[in-house]
């Protein structure tokens, strides 16, 4: 196991526990209680917890795993999503992306996509009026996606501006929202925290929940990703309800009753 993938877990483990024990850690992760000891070392000098006598403590009651953490769980299980979604695009659209690990797999699928001159996915709902120009437009609040795609030409990327959360690179606040109530998208996709069949689709944060609801009201369509460990999972903030989700994407891990439900919901449900 790399490193990444044990701080991942360990860092998961402490958002479940709220405390950590060297030798639990070591037994759980089949390391030494050496490795363990200097991995929560390294943990707590990026003050991601608090070291204490024989083990850590997470910093608070709400723990939240950043970005660069999250990124290795359910890898394979995103690009299937990711590479789904992409034939979802008509050549042309303008789509929005809110920020997350799936999302930030979409965007390279797209990228990917324009790279080869492939305009047959997605229904091909319009072409290019510019030939030489960009074939795709993404509008995004995630710096993580804007910094890939930036560098692709045929890609026309939009960043929204406002204050950066160090956790998962989205860009929120009000001159986020002031940029998004001026532009327009043919679809929105976005990664979330939780889809429970009640509330709704959900995220942790207030502020990126009210950001990525802004993206559901300028999309004429949306599309939900998310891997089905998230499915009837809740979070504290919601987006939006089901009835303004178009298309959810997730892996064959979807339960045939969540996906029943959602069906039943007006949910065009994809399964990969």
């Amino acid at each position: 196991m790399s490193k990444p993938e044990r701080w991942s877990r360990l860092l998961e483990l402490l958002a479940a526990e709220g405390r950590l024990d060297v030798e639990d850690a070591a037994t759980a992760l089949e390391v030494s209680p050496a490795t363990i000891r200097r991995d929560l070392d390294e943990l707590a000098a990026q003050q991601m917890l608090v070291r204490t006598r024989g083990g850590a403590i997470a910093h608070g009651v709400a723990y939240e795993l950043p970005l660069r953490y999250k990124s290795s769980r359910h890898a394979s299980e995103k690009h299937r999503i990711a590479a789904a979604v992409a034939e979802l695009i008509g050549e042309g659209d303008v789509v929005g992306l809110n920020g997350g690990t799936t999302t930030t797999e979409v965007a390279r699928a797209l990228a990917l996509r324009a790279g080869a001159g492939d305009g047959s996915a997605g229904g091909g709902r319009r072409q290019s009026s510019d030939p030489a120009g960009p074939t795709l437009t993404v509008v995004t609040n995630a710096l993580n996606i804007a910094g890939e795609l930036a560098v692709r030409p045929q890609i026309k990327i939009v960043v929204t501006g406002g204050v950066a959360r160090s956790q998962t690179y989205e860009l929120v606040g009000p001159l986020t929202a002031g940029v998004m109530n001026e532009v327009v998208l043919d679809v929105a996709v976005l990664g979330v925290d939780g889809v429970d069949p009640h509330l709704g689709v959900m995220t942790h944060q207030e502020d990126e929940a009210g950001i990525s609801r802004l993206f559901v009201e300028r999309a004429g369509r949306v599309i939900v990703v998310t891997d089905s460990a998230k499915m009837g999972r809740r979070a504290f903030a919601r987006i939006c309800g089901l009835d303004r989700v178009d298309v959810l994407v997730t892996d064959s891990g979807l339960s045939s009753e969540m996906a029943a439900r959602l069906t039943e919901a007006g949910i065009k449900v994809h399964a990969v």
